[in-house]
């Protein structure tokens, strides 16, 4: 049996309606939205999505063993994860650039969330208020959110999230 899921990336996520579709030997055999959950021989089919692409995608044992599918190779996913095995030393330099856009692109987002909520009455009584050390220019912010965005996409096609990374890009 050859299990695949397809998820259709750039469907409207605000709306709740996003969907995943598992097939099995080439039929369509299921449709739920996400996150799903697809019943399967021997165990789960766990699908999640988070802004940029897909979270995880795992075969989850009835034992509780875990293993990532492997994405289609004419996916999105797929060309990446060929780069990867291509390519290692380009395609970890690429991944450890995602990462740090992402550290720096939530640097100044923290911040910039402190120091409003520090300005709440009985959070600046208790705690006495904060004021941030840098005041970044719109077009900094601009970049820096835009920059976030692409690693977070990048993070998405190796199939990799973090809830603290991924989740301040979003």
């Amino acid at each position: 049996m050859d299990y695949a899921v397809d998820v259709r990336h750039w469907q409207n996520q605000g709306s709740g309606e996003v969907e995943a579709h598992l097939y099995l030997d080439d039929r369509q055999h299921a449709v739920s939205k996400l996150p799903a959950a697809f019943p399967v021989e021997g165990g789960t089919i766990e699908v999640a999505m988070s802004c940029f692409g897909i979270k995880r995608c795992h075969y989850v044992t009835t034992d509780g063993t875990e293993s990532q599918l492997l994405p289609d190779p004419r996916s999105a996913e797929g060309r990446r994860a060929r780069l990867d095995r291509e390519h290692p030393v380009v395609s970890r330099g690429i991944g450890l650039l995602s990462l740090i856009l992402l550290l720096i692109g939530a640097c100044p987002l923290l911040l910039q969330i402190v120091e409003p909520v520090s300005q709440i009455p009985p959070i600046a009584q208790r705690f006495g208020s904060f004021e941030s050390p840098i005041q970044p220019p719109l077009w900094l912010n601009l970049t820096l959110g835009a920059s976030a965005a692409v690693a977070g996409v990048e993070r998405a096609l190796r199939l990799r999230y973090h809830w603290l990374l991924d989740g301040a890009a979003n």
